[in-house]
């Protein structure tokens, strides 16, 4: 959860053809990750925050706002993060700047396996202020949504359930297997990985992309 219309928007827009399936060549070890929190905290912590969840006090009046990238880093795809950082805001008219004139290619990867492992509560931020990503937070607010679209009969208990146990079950696949693609292109990769390996079945996938829609629709889903 935990996204605007707008934001969700961005992170589904097309990936351009020049970044459009790269994978990263840095692993995400440990020598990768320290060099990312040096260069995060000093080139992307005064807008996106010490925990990434974008209340960096540089990025407190942007329109739009920073983007929570520890939280959003997990549903999103090596190609598309490497594109945002090297690229910018530009396109979609945000403040941010574009990397790929500071930063290497080496630099920005090390940075995404960084807020990666920030989303995953691998490591804490570096300034210890600001919010980090709270998976069981997260997990009490969807419940509260999903709560209220049965109480107001938008959306059955049962399926209500349902959503539950297919976004647990993508959350867990997608932060498990970066892969590559927006928003939207690694949410449909994975529901197919997790129908194939028998995680879920194909009913239960419908049910969770139907009930998302609906709770969109509901202006429920943020």
């Amino acid at each position: 959860m935990g996204m605007d219309s707008g934001m969700m928007e961005r992170h589904r827009a097309s990936i351009p053809e020049a970044y459009a399936g790269l994978n990263s060549p840095v692993p995400a070890e440990e020598e990768s990750i320290n060099r990312g929190g040096d260069l995060y905290t000093t080139h992307c912590a005064s807008c996106h925050g010490d925990g990434g969840m974008g209340d960096g006090p540089a990025g407190q009046s942007l329109n739009p706002p920073a983007a929570p990238i520890a939280h959003t880093s997990q549903m999103l795809g090596d190609d598309y993060l490497f594109w945002r950082i090297s690229e910018g805001g530009a396109p979609f008219g945000s403040a941010m700047p574009p990397w790929a004139g500071t930063l290497s290619e080496e630099n920005i990867w090390d940075i995404i396996n960084y807020v990666r492992a920030l989303g995953r509560g691998q490591e804490q931020p570096r300034g210890g202020m600001g919010a980090t990503n709270d998976p069981a937070a997260q997990a009490t607010q969807q419940a509260d949504m999903l709560a209220q679209a049965v109480s107001q009969g938008v959306i059955t208990q049962e399926e209500a359930d349902t959503f539950s146990l297919v976004h647990t079950a993508l959350d867990d696949y997608l932060t498990t297997n970066p892969g590559t693609g927006n928003a939207q292109e690694r949410q449909t990769t994975g529901l197919a990985a997790l129908v194939s390996a028998g995680t879920i079945t194909q009913s239960q996938a419908d049910t969770f992309l139907n009930v998302h829609d609906r709770l969109l629709e509901a202006g429920l889903m943020h």
